[in-house]
């Protein structure tokens, strides 16, 4: 047994099953996570257009991000300068850039259409308890608001299998909210993240998915904001089994998320390359199957000592 199903046994035996059986899963074809985000521009049809894009690539889901302006912001800050496609002030961009109760209903229908998983990182306990009524399968604690206790008790009371983002944190700030999943019997994936857009390649450390994996004993995936695919690949390779990243259309679209992201045929080629490692890294046994015997005995013109 690996060290990430190993953790389980801190879990009821419901709550190790769900891990578990993502974990067996995963192993077998990593998890991709199309982090849509706030890429939309605050269009449905655009949101629409790129959850289309995941289910044909092969996604397992997309995801957005749920904020409450008013919590999440002070007055001042909404009511202070900034231009944008969307008004004046920070209030207009920000709210320009929020779905609600109506587009939310549009996206869980049209997943399901589509056949693809959604999810959202709510980035306060109002946009939580919004999320509920959605009945999603999976969770996300974005690396903003790992060190919100209040938060983290209200997603992991509900004990949806969810993916905890670890940029702008130490190990204190993880082990809390490792902690805190366990109290509510919450079955979890750290997510190895470094929270600057774009992340210089230097800066990515990718060897802190084994870290993570080796301190915590738990499944350990990767959320990316680089522009190129490969360090997703070698995440992979380090043992990620969720792979998160950033897509667009266009990334001269309006958007602060939009130069760290993925355009269209890079997010495929990357979903693509995904799909094949456990394939090709196998299970470690050696083998001489009768293919290679055909193939040494056309070669091999020595009699065998054997």
């Amino acid at each position: 047994m690996n060290d990430s199903v190993a953790m389980t046994g801190k879990f009821s035996v419901e709550s190790a099953e769900i891990l578990r059986a993502w974990t067996e899963k995963a192993e077998r074809q990593i998890f991709v996570i199309g982090e849509i985000g706030i890429n939309h521009n605050g269009d449905i049809d655009l949101a629409k257009q790129m959850i289309d894009l995941a289910a044909e690539v092969g996604s397992d889901a997309v995801k957005f991000q749920k904020r409450t302006l008013d919590v999440v912001y002070t007055r001042e800050f909404l009511d202070s300068p900034r231009e944008s496609p969307f008004g004046d002030t920070q209030r207009a961009q920000k709210g320009g850039l929020e779905f609600g109760e109506y587009e939310y209903d549009i996206i869980d229908s049209y997943c399901n259409e589509k056949g693809i998983e959604w999810f959202a990182s709510a980035w306060d306990i109002e946009s939580q308890r919004f999320l509920r009524k959605y009945d999603l399968t999976y969770n996300k604690i974005a690396s903003a608001t790992l060190t919100h206790v209040q938060l983290l008790n209200e997603v992991a009371a509900e004990r949806k299998l969810t993916f905890i983002s670890t940029g702008m944190a130490d190990y204190t700030d993880i082990s809390r909210a490792v902690e805190i999943f366990y109290e509510h019997d919450c079955p979890f994936v750290l997510m190895h993240c470094v929270s600057t857009y774009p992340t210089p390649e230097e800066d990515l450390n990718l060897r802190m998915i084994g870290s993570l994996r080796e301190r915590y004993g738990c499944p350990v995936g990767y959320s990316g904001h680089e522009v190129s695919v490969s360090p997703s690949v070698i995440a992979a390779m380090q043992g990620a089994l969720a792979i998160e990243r950033h897509f667009t259309l266009n990334r001269a679209m309006y958007g602060s998320d939009q130069p760290a992201s993925l355009e269209t045929e890079a997010f495929r080629r990357l979903v693509k390359i995904l799909h094949k490692i456990p394939v090709v890294l196998g299970d470690g046994i050696k083998r001489f199957d009768a293919e290679e015997k055909a193939v040494a005995g056309k070669l091999r013109y020595w009699e065998s000592s054997d």
